[in-house]
């Protein structure tokens, strides 16, 4: 700790014996730096707020209707656009900023400064929020040119996030119109080659029945579910017709059954007359022989009536109705229900037997064509995929054109709404610099740079304050130390140039104190320039 102590007292002496040189050091720099600050240009900051009002009634009202416009997307655009420099350049030639530029070089420099020092910022913390507040800022030695520019920039903003909106469904417009242009013809095309597909090849394109394996499977199925129905209906007809030709057509009728008549025709005019004339036959043989003309006469009539009566049992036998009603018969209701479910059978067998021959030849068909018809089907897919692309994306460009529309009539009645907050304004007081902070920095570099030269011509220039040390350096032994003794005059002129130091330092604190005060009370000029 006790070397420690003196190597701190050899390093403050060594820093007073080279005090001026730190005094001269320190009011130079602090002079130059206090001059510097007070030749700096003020800087007046202007500055006004938008609020974008982005869920306004109509946003729910076209939800699902109309694009939903991305605000974020276009808000940021504007900004950007706002930022870069043919736009910069029309801001510096319509505030007349331009002119401080006298060069090229000078009006790059102007651009790249007005770039660094404008700025369009979110005010109101996240960007996704459906509400914006923004806030345009800038700073400038000029204060109603600070203003200028702040008030160019907030009608550029809110012109051009409008303009951009309708720009934008404009061109979106346009874009969809060419592309549904181009996508109707490639749909007629399409649909021209369906056509022509369809044309060529009648009879093999794939139908609600499904593709060519497909309806070849239904047919032999089909086929064998008509040959089996054939099959029960042909049995059904062979048993009914061993029915009927177990029944009669005709019962007696009432007339027959009051006559006693055993006989089906027991009734009938035929059998009545043969009956008659057989009678009379008999009579007339025993009066005449059988050469007489009477009984020859009679015997040809009863012949006659013979032929009639086998006739007429002909006629009942097939079921004449006719031949019955002159007989005195009556239909047969078990005969007849038995004829009329046969006449149904035969017209059922009829019907799948020409099912039967229609499925026969279709299945002759599609196995005739099936080296031709699978790759004619996935031809007809592929073609049939290609133009159901193209409509859906037909149909979706039209949807979108719709939208589009209705999106940009939507940006017309004030789907999204600008609302100056506060109009572009600028204090009386510059921002920066700060000039009391700047003061104060400089006066605590000066005493620092002053402590670091003292210091390092302390090094260049060492000395030996004490035996100890020289014993140190040296590795000799001391074997004494004379203290020095100095005059009245010498000890007087060290005390002058000691008051005359502490003068110094303390003008040094007082101007710095002064130069404070006087920039607090605003006496001192805020800048040379501007």
């Amino acid at each position: 700790m006790q070397a420690q102590l003196e190597s701190l007292l050899t390093e403050l002496k060594s820093l007073w014996r080279f005090r001026w040189p730190a005094a001269i050091a320190a009011w130079s720099i602090a002079l130059i730096g206090w001059v510097v600050v007070l030749l700096m240009p003020p800087s007046f900051e202007a500055q006004a707020r938008v609020y974008v009002d982005a869920t306004s009634a109509l946003r729910p009202l076209l939800q699902g209707l109309a694009v939903d416009q991305n605000v974020d997307a276009q808000l940021n655009y504007v900004r950007q656009t706002m930022l870069s420099r043919p736009a910069l350049e029309k801001v510096a030639r319509q505030t007349e900023l331009d002119l401080r530029a006298k060069t090229p070089t000078e009006r790059e420099h102007l651009i790249d400064s007005l770039q660094k020092k404008i700025l369009i910022e979110f005010a109101n913390g996240p960007e996704k929020s459906a509400d914006k507040l923004y806030t345009i800022t800038y700073q400038d030695s000029n204060r109603p040119m600070a203003l200028a520019v702040v008030t160019k920039l907030l009608n550029t903003f809110v012109e051009d996030s409008m303009g951009a909106g309708r720009a934008g469904s404009a061109n979106a417009q346009r874009f969809l119109r060419d592309q549904i242009k181009e996508v109707e013809q490639r749909l007629a095309e399409d649909e021209a080659r369906v056509a022509e597909f369809r044309k060529k090849n009648f009879g093999l394109m794939p139908g609600e029945q499904g593709d060519y394996y497909t309806r070849l499977q239904n047919e032999t199925e089909a086929l064998k579910k008509t040959q089996s129905a054939l099959a029960i209906a042909t049995t059904k007809r062979e048993a009914l017709s061993r029915q009927l030709h177990g029944e009669t057509p005709f019962a007696p009728g009432e007339k027959t059954a009051a006559a006693g008549g055993g006989s089906p025709l027991g009734s009938s005019d035929t059998t009545f007359r043969l009956k008659d004339a057989e009678s009379k036959l008999e009579e007339l043989r025993l009066k005449y022989t059988d050469r007489h003309p009477e009984v020859i006469a009679l015997e040809e009539t009863i012949q006659q009536l013979k032929t009639r009566r086998a006739q007429e049992l002909a006629a009942i036998k097939r079921g004449d109705p006719a031949a019955a009603s002159l007989s005195g018969l009556s239909s047969n209701p078990v005969y007849q229900n038995i004829q009329l479910q046969l006449n149904q059978s035969d017209v059922e067998v009829a019907s799948l037997k020409g099912e039967i021959a229609d499925r026969q030849q279709r299945i002759a068909e599609l196995d005739h064509a099936k080296n031709v018809a699978p790759e004619i089907e996935a031809e007809f897919a592929r073609l049939n995929r290609s133009y159901g692309v193209t409509k859906a994306q037909y149909t979706s460009l039209v949807e979108r054109l719709e939208k589009a529309k209705l999106s940009e009539q939507a940006t017309d009645a004030g789907s999204i709404k600008f609302e100056v907050i506060d109009p572009p304004a600028a204090k009386i007081e510059p921002v920066k610099p700060n000039r009391p902070l700047l003061t104060s920095i400089v006066f605590l570099a000066a005493l620092g740079i002053g402590a670091g030269l003292a210091w390092l011509l302390g090094q260049l220039r060492p000395v030996y304050d004490s035996a100890h040390r020289v014993a140190d350096d040296t590795g000799l032994p001391i074997l004494g130390a004379v203290s020095r003794t100095g005059q009245a005059a010498a000890v007087g002129r060290q005390r002058v140039s000691l008051l005359r130091f502490a003068a110094a330092s303390a003008a040094l604190l007082v101007v710095y104190l002064c130069i404070l005060i006087l920039q607090a009370g605003g006496f001192l000029p805020t800048g040379l320039v501007g």
